[in-house]
């Protein structure tokens, strides 16, 4: 006589049950994720989706290079193990990330934001890196190289979950060799948003990735609330004229001058300020001849963003025409470089990504002090002296 064990078979039968509940009647449609997760409100480069049942998600990613047109890339975390939908030809990330290759460090700055850097097994270019929670480390976490002179053999070894790329006129040639090594990939296009906040909000994919939806969704509340409150006591004091502002310095014979629609010239505008070229509406730096770049700094009082120089004397010998522009005459001369490390890596290209509350106060600081009541002094800028 056959003796049948009724608790394992219903413990099966339970599993089965919710395994299909899980996965739905169609385990292999991607058109079942059609459930908003996270839309975002300030970045115009991702979504988050879902379906009516289960925790798997798919992240979509939008043009996330420089001049991309209908460019769209997929991924999805399989969560439930319901295997990848049919016909279905984006990325699959089976599972949380635990091990994590990036090639940016303002990713490693996101991951930071929501306490997760200890994930980050790979970078590009460890030297430039300011996070002291990566230099802390540096005898686990392997340095990949440079897109396009990538270390495969060491990439391999460090056996990723997922490899966080982003392009910069086009796909990373790194992409390719992903696909071919079955390592899961995704881009992360935080740069080419216009939006300071729109940058910031890159850290909720991050978070997703790593299983810390809410933690992201958390962090990522609070920046804009803080943001906006200074924005606002800066709009409301309703300034009749406003200080204008030169920004960057010559690289060969041109001087690049953004777009009124970039980041840096958002967060002018928003700390009360007037950038002095109006005449670049596109999405792209326009380079500007040395006498037009004299121009726009004899009727510029600040001048902000200067390179890699850290006092007037190493300003004066790059740029020795330009020291009778009122910005240097007056020493109102700021740099973003404050917070750099001995091989030169700048944390305003890591850290302030996900601060822009925290470079908006210093630049109110700048331009408006008379509305900062509090004692916190610059973060990320300094005065050239």
């Amino acid at each position: 006589m056959k003796v049948v064990n009724i608790g394992i078979s219903l413990s099966i039968a339970v599993f089965v049950l919710l395994f299909v509940e899980s996965c739905g009647h169609n385990s292999t449609a991607i058109d079942d994720y059609n459930r908003e997760i996270y839309v975002p409100r300030y970045a115009s480069g991702f979504r988050i989706l879902g379906r009516d049942t289960g925790e798997n998600v798919l992240i979509e990613v939008f043009n996330p290079w420089q001049g991309a047109d209908s460019v769209k890339t997929r991924l999805l975390i399989d969560r439930d193990a319901c295997g990848v939908p049919d016909g279905f030809d984006g990325q699959v990330l089976v599972g949380d990330a635990k091990r994590i290759v990036t090639l940016s460090s303002t990713h490693i700055a996101m991951l930071d934001a929501i306490g997760e850097t200890d994930r980050v097994v790979g970078v590009s270019g460890m030297d430039f890196i300011t996070n002291p929670t990566i230099q802390a480390h540096r005898d686990r976490i392997g340095d990949i190289g440079y897109d396009g002179n990538i270390n495969v053999e060491l990439l391999m070894a460090l056996e990723p979950d997922i490899v966080l790329l982003y392009g910069v006129n086009g796909a990373s040639g790194i992409e390719s060799k992903l696909r071919e090594l079955g390592i899961p990939y995704m881009y992360v296009g935080d740069y080419v948003e216009e939006s300071p906040l729109g940058k910031a909000e890159w850290l909720v994919p991050l978070a997703e990735l790593t299983g810390k939806r809410s933690e992201g969704l958390k962090v990522f509340s609070s920046i804009p609330v803080r943001y906006n409150h200074l924005k606002h006591k800066v709009d409301s004091c309703n300034y009749p004229l406003k200080p204008k502002v030169m920004l960057n310095i010559p690289y060969g014979d041109s001087w690049f001058m953004p777009s009124v629609n970039n980041y840096m010239v958002r967060l002018l505008t928003d700390a009360g300020a007037e950038y002095v070229y109006t005449e670049n509406k596109g999405n792209a730096s326009r380079p500007v001849d040395m006498e037009e770049a004299y121009r726009l700094a004899s009727g510029s009082d600040f001048w902000l963003n200067a390179g890699t120089v850290t006092t007037l004397s190493e300003l004066n010998d790059v740029c020795p025409k330009f020291i009778d522009t009122p910005g240097f005459k007056n020493g109102n001369v700021y740099n973003n470089n404050a917070r750099r490390n001995t091989a030169g890596g700048n944390d305003f290209f890591e850290s302030a990504i996900v601060h822009p509350e925290v470079v908006l106060h210093d630049l109110v600081s700048i331009f408006h002090p008379e509305l900062i009541t509090d004692t916190i002094p610059l973060t990320y800028y300094h005065k050239l002296q």
